[in-house]
């Protein structure tokens, strides 16, 4: 097994920064793979030992790359996750000026992250999107593009001149990586953990969704994201991706696996693993291991 971390590159994107921000040992060598699906097949074939892939942008929403590639293989899970604080310059040749630019490159969060900016100070640039933000740099250093929006690492990276800085709509926005490893053991409770899993549901009838909703809500676990995808499969149909304050060890957790698995068509549960901002879920006293522990010792005594 290599001891290789793929991640989505080129050198200079944001998850490099994550890469980095994770292996500060620099234990790892990091193999910027060209797309997302890229660096999970790095790792499904063995050519890589982990893969850190950008999962959620706290202003964007989810990546469907990621959850694309994610459910097209099982024995890949999520076993960490970092959060990278984004920021966005607009980048150039050290002769252009704003005045000069026509046309700049960046990837569709970037760009709808620097919306507003844009509207204000280039409003007859035409944009292009590219695979990263860093690809867009590079580009705009090989004379493709006139300007790109993307981190100041990638302008250190491709020698590029920042035109502007700090040109996000929004301070503080943060993206969300996760470490995915293959075929991986589920790391231990740490307290402060979450689990991601896919549900779909038999078919698309009233109720559906609220019966999913009641196997968390009964056992008070909160849902800190729910979304529904297409399964691919028709118009209409739809699974749903779900982020849950639990741990798979925790009975209030496996009880509402056991739930969904009962009620929905499938379940591809995608990991439980340590939150990165350390939050410890507020678990209501129904709901906590004593309470758990008390009603098995009662149906056991019966």
């Amino acid at each position: 097994m290599s001891s290789r971390v793929a991640y989505l590159g080129p050198a200079g994107t944001f998850t490099e920064q994550a890469v980095r921000q994770w292996d500060v040992g620099r234990a790892h060598e990091a193999w910027p793979a060209p797309t997302v699906p890229a660096a999970i097949a790095a790792l499904r074939e063995g050519d890589a030992e982990a893969a850190v892939v950008p999962f959620e942008n706290s202003v964007e929403g989810s990546v469907p790359a990621t959850l694309q590639a994610l459910l097209e293989d099982a024995r890949v899970r999520i076993c960490e996750e970092i959060l990278v604080e984004v920021q966005f310059d607009l980048l150039s040749r050290g002769s252009t000026t704003l005045g000069q630019v026509d046309v700049v490159a960046t990837h569709p969060h970037a760009a709808a992250q620097t919306r507003d900016w844009l509207a204000q100070h280039l409003p007859r640039a035409e944009l292009v999107q590219e695979s990263s933000t860093a690809r867009a740099a590079q580009a705009v250093a090989e004379g493709r593009y006139d300007a790109a929006i993307a981190s100041p690492e990638a302008g250190a990276a491709y020698g590029l001149t920042p035109l502007a800085r700090r040109i996000a709509d929004r301070d503080g926005a943060l993206t969300r990586f996760v470490l995915l490893r293959r075929d991986a053991p589920v790391p231990p409770s740490t307290g402060a953990d979450r689990t991601t899993l896919v549900a779909l549901i038999w078919q698309n009838r009233p109720g559906a969704l609220l019966e999913l909703l009641e196997q968390f809500a009964v056992r008070g676990i909160d849902l800190t994201r729910l979304e529904s995808r297409p399964t691919g499969e028709g118009l209409g149909e739809y699974c749903f991706w779900i982020d849950a304050d639990a741990h798979l060890s925790e009975a209030r957790m496996s009880e509402a696996l056991l739930g969904l698995r009962r009620t929905c068509r499938d379940v591809r549960f995608l990991g439980s693993y340590p939150r990165a901002d350390g939050r410890v879920p507020a678990v209501p006293v129904h709901a906590d291991e004593q309470a758990y522990r008390e009603a098995r010792e009662w149906l056991e005594s019966l």
